[in-house]
């Protein structure tokens, strides 16, 4: 046995022990070690750089690590074998996973608006903004000697004649907490309960002059991002607000490489304590510091993800998922509550989950799908979320129909050699001067943050412009030299957006020909899935009205410059709409709103779903769509006529 000891940024260290000849990556997996693995361990994405800073390895050199880079001790852990103690640097820099935990500033209007316009969207629905949960005042006589009913019987007469109800359900931690309370408030009380009508059920008690706020949490479990609100389930106000990457990462970028990872022994415990341990109850336990909000005063819980993303939620076997016929354990389900999979809020809490419409197409959409309200408008309308797996939604108020398609996680960072999440030091838009070859660029974060990579939206405007300059070939090759073009010994081409001395990490911040190639393969997804989709329909792309475009890969998609790699049809700009995290504020409708939460099952039961990999073509329209921005230029006429204008 050898020692092996890790060694993090801010000075932190863990201590493991290995055999001879085990596998780094999963020496650091079972010491519970964070360590970014898109690929799940099998080499291709290079991003499980690690530091050798004393003792020995036995690493495989690969075409991810330089020469230089190899003799300043970095390795693989993928690609490392334990023949000796060793000490260990883990990086904390453009990492999906250790992207650090954010909790928004509410000062910031932009952080709570779209909140604000969901309620009015819903309002204009004609959806009251209303659900079953309230505080009441309780109001009982002391027992006596001529009055000796206990305690539990006081509480319930008193309750039931105040809501007029003919069952109330105590349950044990009220039961427990009940003579305390009652006479230390002269038996005068508050009660949170939840009223439906068939009965009462009561979450907590306090005394008559404590302030009481009903709270909620909305959490959005995307695959590589999880986001989530504190809110009053009174008036919808939002008390915080919160971000991390999920835990589940370093298992695979992708809800396939996570579903077998889940299937080894011990496998779906430790995808559910990913989740749950790692990421949710840190990120509620954050949010919670910060805004002095007791967590046990949080009563109910939306959950809005994918389906994987909820078989591994409460470590359910996900494994029938990934296997024709393609059949998940359930659509809907209103059986969960959060002591159930521990998570740390009140024990009773009610957890909602959006339900999920097909093996690929989940909750998340079904969410997104309500808050654009296209279900409400005669006009056709296409919803398209921007994830590791992208979704679309097609139809109006007579009908809907949906799909999914295995973009990747490249619009999240991941399958891209600098790429990252939409967070601070992530590079979220670009130009480049034709002529210099130079670029500009904006940071996420404060004036001077430095940047640590390129998160979606902005490899969108690199791709671009790199296309447009006309740097790289329609095929996505480096055609043009220059200081900021460099190859590798394999022959393999890249563009330095930020050198090494002005970047927030390590190395130079560069797109090389495998990431344009990745990257042109999740937008080619997407553009052949909507044209399968509006083909099996007898639609083409003139009879969309308007683009719904979802998705937290940045604060804004440039949509011309999607729109000129091919990623989007080729419409008027103004009929599309980017409007963020529709899974978040789909979920955040549902807890606030009973009626809304109803009329989303309402949405998923009517939707179609449509298994893009069952009709012919489809490959056949995704091969024409991996060009850039596509092999048939007559489907982009606008680009044609901007290029001859010098406008491209």
């Amino acid at each position: 046995m050898y020692e092996v000891t890790f060694q993090f940024d801010n000075g932190e260290s863990v201590t493991s022990f290995a055999t001879s000849g085990e596998n780094l990556l999963e020496v650091a997996r079972k010491a519970n070690v964070p360590i970014d693995a898109p690929c799940s361990g099998n080499g291709s994405c290079g991003k499980c750089r690690v530091r050798l800073l004393a003792g020995g390895l036995n690493s495989t050199k690969t075409r991810h690590i330089t020469d230089a880079e190899y003799e300043e001790g970095i390795r693989l852990a993928c690609r490392s074998t334990i023949c000796d103690e060793v000490t260990i640097g883990v990086p904390d820099i453009a990492s999906a996973y250790k992207s650090r935990m954010k909790v928004a500033d509410l000062s910031s209007k932009d952080e709570i608006k779209i909140f604000e316009e969901a309620k009015h969207k819903v309002i204009d629905a004609d959806i009251p903004l209303s659900n079953t949960m309230r505080v009441v005042e309780v109001l009982m006589n002391s027992p006596t000697l001529d009055d000796t009913m206990p305690d539990n019987e006081r509480f319930e007469r008193a309750l039931k004649h105040e809501v007029n109800s003919n069952i109330a359900r105590i349950p044990y931690s009220v039961l427990k907490k009940m003579p305390d309370v009652l006479r230390s408030n002269d038996f005068k009380v508050k009660a949170v309960i939840r009223q439906t009508e068939k009965d009462v059920f009561v979450y907590d008690i306090y005394g008559i002059d404590e302030k009481v706020i009903i709270g909620g949490l909305v959490v959005d479990i995307g695959t590589t991002t999880v986001s989530a609100l504190i809110i009053n389930m009174e008036n919808g106000q939002v008390l915080a607000k919160g971000s991390t990457g999920n835990g589940q990462i370093r298992y695979g970028a992708d809800v396939i490489n996570r579903i077998i990872e889940s299937q080894k022994p011990g496998g779906q415990e430790k995808l559910q304590r990913a989740i749950v341990d790692e990421t949710l109850n840190p990120l509620i336990a954050k949010m919670c510091s910060e805004t002095g909000f007791d967590p046990d005063h949080i009563y109910r819980m939306a959950v809005a993800s994918n389906t994987t993303m909820n078989h591994l939620l409460m470590g359910i076997n996900a494994d029938p998922l990934r296997k024709e016929p393609y059949i998940p354990t359930f659509f809907k389900t209103n059986s969960l509550y959060a002591s159930d999979i521990s998570i740390h809020i009140h024990p009773d809490a009610h957890i909602i989950v959006s339900p999920n419409i097909g093996s690929y197409v989940g909750g998340d959409i079904t969410a997104g799908t309500f808050v654009s309200m296209i279900w409400n408008q005669p006009t056709f309308s296409l919803f398209i979320d921007l994830g590791t797996n992208g979704e679309l939604v097609f139809g109006n108020s007579d009908f809907l129909m949906s799909c999914a398609c295995s973009a990747g996680p490249a619009f999240e960072g991941g399958d891209i050699s600098c790429g990252m999440r939409a967070t601070d030091g992530a590079i979220e838009s670009c130009r480049i001067d034709s002529d210099t070859m130079t670029p500009q660029f904006k940071v996420i974060g404060e004036k001077d943050t430095k940047p640590v990579g390129i998160c979606g939206s902005g490899i969108i405007d690199l791709i671009f412009e790199l296309f447009s300059c006309k740097i790289i070939s329609p095929k996505g090759k480096f055609v043009r030299e220059g200081e900021r073009i460099r190859h590798d010994h394999y022959g393999m081409g890249s563009y330095v957006l930020v050198f090494r001395e002005d970047a927030g990490g390590e190395k130079d911040i560069e797109i090389t020909e495998v990431d344009i190639d990745n990257f042109i393969r999740a937008k080619g997804a997407i553009f052949s899935a909507i044209r399968t989709m509006l083909a099996t329909l007898g639609f083409d792309v003139s009879m969309i009205d308007d683009v719904y475009v979802a998705g937290g890969i940045g604060s804004g998609i440039n949509m011309k410059k999607a729109v000129g790699i091919g990623m989007f049809p080729d419409i008027s700009i103004e009929r599309f709409h980017y409007i963020g995290n529709s899974s978040l504020t789909g979920a955040y409708t549902m807890l606030l709103s009973t009626q809304a939460e109803k009329k989303t099952y309402e949405v998923a039961r009517n939707m179609t779903y449509l298994e893009l990999s069952t009709v012919s073509g489809y490959m056949d329209e995704f091969v024409a769509a991996c060009f850039l921005p596509h092999t048939d230029s007559r489907l982009f006429p606008s680009l044609e006529i901007a290029d001859q204008k010098g406008e491209v």
